[in-house]
């Protein structure tokens, strides 16, 4: 599978959810695994979705289709897992972050005013914008919390791996 030129849309296996969670932060469209999923019907999955499965389970690369979709990461932390994840595919952790839903993966849109309503108060006064996600209804807005995760995207983009 050819992803020359094209954003990866990426498959975690369910060994690399806090991954994948971090690559829907940098806004990539990112499934992830549930638990107790066979191997077999992940990769057609991958495939058939056009998706880079990504694991550290060796055992997927023994597979016929594996090949050109399959990203074995050996890292055991999930700095091990950016930086070799990095290496192999030159990702821009900023590419657009903060535009996906972290549970569910859904492309969030800016709330109206009356989604903005549930919005708890404190938060209004420091977050002039709300986003939420049409799919799990979840709202999203730029507190601390998105502070210092995008200080560890800004980061990510910012090395090669060896840094972390």
């Amino acid at each position: 599978m050819d992803h020359s030129g094209q954003t990866p849309r990426f498959y975690c296996d369910e060994m690399l959810k806090r991954l994948g969670r971090w690559l829907r932060a940098a806004g990539y469209d990112t499934r992830i695994q549930a638990n107790g999923g066979s191997d077999s019907t992940m990769l057609q999955a991958a495939r058939d979705e056009g998706r880079l499965l990504v694991t550290r389970d060796r055992k997927l690369l023994e597979f016929r289709q594996a090949a050109g979709t399959v990203i074995l990461l050996r890292g055991n932390t999930l700095n091990d897992c950016i930086a070799g994840l990095s290496a192999q595919l030159q990702l821009d952790w900023l590419y657009r972050p903060f535009s996906r839903c972290l549970v569910c993966n859904t492309e969030l849109v800016e709330a109206d005013d009356k989604t903005s309503d549930s919005m708890p108060e404190g938060a209004k006064a420091y977050a002039p914008r709300l986003y939420w996600c049409a799919a799990c209804t979840r709202l999203y807005w730029e507190g601390g919390h998105v502070r210092r995760m995008r200080v560890r995207l800004v980061a990510w983009n910012g090395t090669s791996g060896k840094d972390l």
